[in-house]
């Protein structure tokens, strides 16, 4: 068992509190109320919702070196563009790439590539295709639709 000791800041009732946090397995297991802590904030870690992480022109791996020193701890990824570009081998790669990190990568399937039929790319991802995507185990969720005309239609 961890345990950490220092300020918490509790963002559901906006309060900070000494306490002391057990850790087993990776989870907290209890937060006991403390007098004297030592002296540090602890405090959740921030997801970035939605990103293209190619268009950082990084790798996630190198992403995740500069994120996490600001307090980012995951991100939920949306691989349209590597997909626009190398199709499901570079989805691979970039989820790949990603587990080399202690960041936490949540990949999308990428639901149109190209996103309209105007679009000139360097691979296509027909419906079957996302499909096989959405039913592995390290794809998490489809995701951002751009070819809305696709929709409507």
């Amino acid at each position: 068992m961890i345990k950490i000791s220092g300020q918490i800041l509790d963002v559901i009732s906006k309060t900070i509190k000494n306490g002391i946090i057990s850790i087993e397995n990776g989870k907290i297991i209890k937060i006991t109320p403390a007098e004297v802590v030592d002296n540090q904030f602890i405090l959740p870690g921030f997801v970035d919702a939605h990103i293209h992480i190619e268009s950082s022109m990084m790798l996630p791996s190198e992403f995740a070196r500069y994120s996490l020193t600001h307090g980012t701890v995951a991100c939920v990824c949306d691989p349209h563009e590597i997909a626009n570009v190398c199709g499901v081998e570079g989805v691979d790669f970039m989820i790949e790439n990603g587990n080399q990190s202690p960041m936490k990568f949540y990949f999308g399937a990428p639901s149109c590539v190209p996103s309209t039929n105007f679009e000139t790319s360097g691979a296509v991802l027909e419906d079957i295709a996302v499909e096989k995507l959405l039913m592995r185990d390290d794809i998490y969720f489809l995701a951002e639709m751009m070819n809305f005309r696709g929709v409507i239609h």
